[in-house]
């Protein structure tokens, strides 16, 4: 049989250590032996012996979780074996936090991560005001590995103590978790009874880091639960 689609590049090969690895642009690949975490939904195909199960996600966060909506569905993904996730063909991109590390990402932005992180879910100031039901990311820490997605090709601004940055929060992915937030309104009242710009109001960055922002502000929606 011939076709294009059995290129080597699209073949599944044999992981040579444990650990998450990019499969592709658009695809990851976990080789476990004990256990990932990852978003409800993502998993696409694996060989081996696994489980997925409905992971807890602590008292503190589950609170948070049903109080404000926010979070991100996760299950546990425990065996031997590889796991390929993918959400939605967006682009995955793998970042290491090293000891003393800590990133606040959007938890619809999460796709796969190594059990030796932890997060904490945080509320960015004053968003309640201005969004429904407030703007909740999961600040990760720890040492190891984590997975995201970005609908389209991600750009990522640098923050200093002069320039602070201001994004749109469906675009945002997530940030420093070093960096002051706050929201700012930037559209007159009187601009909005003419029927608005669109842009009622951004999250603003203040302090020295990065911003990490997607092309799109599509929204996915809630992720499927197994």
């Amino acid at each position: 049989m011939r076709s294009d689609i059995f290129h080597a590049n699209n073949s599944a090969q044999p992981a040579t250590q444990l650990g998450i690895t990019l499969q592709h642009s658009k695809c990851v690949k976990a080789a476990v032996n004990g256990e990932v975490f990852a978003r409800q939904g993502a998993m696409i195909g694996y060989r081996g012996q696994f489980a997925f199960e409905v992971k807890s996600q602590g008292l503190g966060n589950l609170v948070k979780r049903f109080a404000t909506g926010e979070g991100v569905p996760l299950m546990t993904c425990r065996g031997q074996g590889e796991v390929w996730f993918a959400h939605h063909a967006s682009h995955c991109f793998l970042i290491d936090l090293d000891p003393g590390d800590s990133l606040s990402i959007n938890g619809k932005h999460i796709l796969v991560y190594e059990p030796s992180l932890g997060y904490d879910i945080q509320m960015v100031s004053s968003a309640g005001a201005f969004v429904g039901g407030g703007l909740f990311n999961c600040v990760f820490h720890g040492q190891g590995r984590l997975a995201i997605t970005s609908h389209g090709q991600p750009i990522v601004i640098p923050v200093t103590p002069q320039q602070p940055v201001f994004a749109d929060s469906d675009a945002l992915i997530g940030w420093s978790a070093g960096l002051q937030t706050s929201i700012v309104r930037t559209q007159s009242f009187g601009s909005m009874l003419r029927g608005g710009s669109g842009e009622v109001a951004q999250v603003r960055f203040v302090g020295a880091g990065f911003v990490i922002l997607q092309p799109s502000e599509f929204d996915f929606g809630p992720a499927r639960t197994r």
